[in-house]
């Protein structure tokens, strides 16, 4: 698979938020101390849920072993034809980041430290986290990079969401467009060398073109994504800012946040006529889309999870998602560095990896779709096994 800062207590502003220690390890921050005494904190259990969804469908994407069988929804859209299951997981994860970032917020605030902490803090587990994801990167590469990848990504954008948490929530949601306009005003208007302005094809649009004429030879193809991710944390910082205000019963938050997420995914639509939904370069009507879902997702989830108190049937998301880093990184590393490279000589003395003997063997008993889900979802179970392990035992990554 992780802010709100103010040098001069704004309580007459804004009403009195509950207090809530951060939902998720790598999306904990801390700020500077309020004057008012906190309520005791307590875990927002939908958000754990709905950010265990996103690691379950980030597994189920990575792993999934049908070859020509698997389902349109779990591999991510050809260029410029739509959004599937597998294009919203990364973006929804983004959303989640910026949605937990006022609890952790409201955390560090009662510890009371200064805001030069409280940057230090958002710039260390920034970087831990890149560092996180160029080990990704190099172990998937057989060699050490330093390029832009998932975890990259995350880092940067919660960085920069984190540290614009200082701005109150209407700069914030300013911000936010203003990121998105600008993203979509140099596609549509930067020139293009021998092609000029407004070319989106896959080979010609103008964030290839920038990321090939300026940051790929710096090992920095993909920054300009830093810009709709950053405005997709503000979104959802937003959204967390409306979950923490007391003053709104919990009826009264479904309400909000399904009105933002028909709304969020209506202007995502609405730009679509203009530049379609394209993952690749995180198009404005692609944000404004996954936004849109994400957030009517996370109204479902809180209204029966936290509204009407029917937590049961979340349990198995909860455990993916109170140890976000260790279900993504891990699964990664061993499926790497141990099903992919040990190897065993089958019965006929063939050599085999121990991914392509377990696959065979599923395969071979049960048929080739139905053994390739077996094996899919194998793999998921084991990991969500150990991942309960440390979720008895109260143990987090925390980075």
């Amino acid at each position: 698979m992780d802010v709100r800062a103010r040098l001069v207590p704004k309580s007459e502003e804004r009403p009195r938020r509950e207090a809530a220690e951060a939902p998720e390890a790598e999306t904990t921050v801390t700020l500077p101390a309020a004057t008012a005494a906190p309520a005791p904190p307590h875990r927002l259990v939908s958000l754990d849920a709905f950010r265990g969804l996103t690691i379950l469908g980030m597994l189920l994407v990575n792993n999934v072993a049908l070859d020509t069988r698997t389902p349109a929804h779990l591999v991510h859209a050809p260029w410029n034809e739509g959004v599937h299951f597998a294009d919203l997981v990364f973006p929804w994860f983004l959303l989640i980041v910026g949605v937990a970032l006022p609890y952790a917020a409201a955390s560090f605030r009662r510890k009371g430290l200064p805001l030069r902490t409280y940057v230090a803090k958002v710039l260390g587990r920034g970087i831990t986290l890149y560092l996180l994801g160029c080990l990704l990167t190099s172990s998937i590469a057989r060699q050490p990079l330093l390029g832009l990848d998932v975890l990259q990504l995350i880092a940067l954008a919660y960085c920069a969401g984190a540290l614009l948490y200082e701005l109150p929530l209407k700069a914030r949601l300013g911000a936010a467009a203003a990121l998105l306009v600008g993203h979509w005003a140099v596609i549509r208007f930067l020139p293009i060398p021998g092609i000029g302005a407004g070319a989106f094809t896959e080979d010609q649009n103008a964030i290839a073109y920038l990321n090939a004429a300026y940051l790929q030879a710096w090992g920095a193809k993909g920054l300009l994504s830093v810009i709709p991710t950053t405005a997709m944390v503000l979104i959802g910082t937003g959204l967390g800012d409306l979950l923490r205000n007391d003053s709104w019963g919990v009826a009264r938050k479904v309400g909000g946040l399904a009105a933002a997420g028909l709304a969020l995914t209506a202007g995502g639509w609405l730009w679509s006529l203009d530049l379609p939904y394209n993952k690749p370069v995180w198009t404005a009507s692609y944000i404004l889309l996954c936004a849109g879902l994400g957030t009517l997702t996370l109204a479902a989830f809180y209204g029966t999870i936290d509204a009407l108190r029917w937590r049961g049937w979340a349990f198995p998301l909860v455990v993916f998602g109170s140890n976000a880093i260790v279900a993504y990184v891990a699964p990664i590393l061993v499926k790497i560095h141990v099903l992919q490279e040990w190897v065993w000589s089958a019965a006929d003395g063939t050599p085999r990896t121990v991914q392509q003997a377990l696959l065979e063997a599923c395969t071979d008993h049960f048929g080739r779709g139905r053994g390739g889900w077996i094996y899919t979802a194998g793999y998921i179970l084991c990991w969500w096994l150990v991942l309960l392990v440390l979720y008895r035992r109260k143990l987090f990554l925390r980075v």
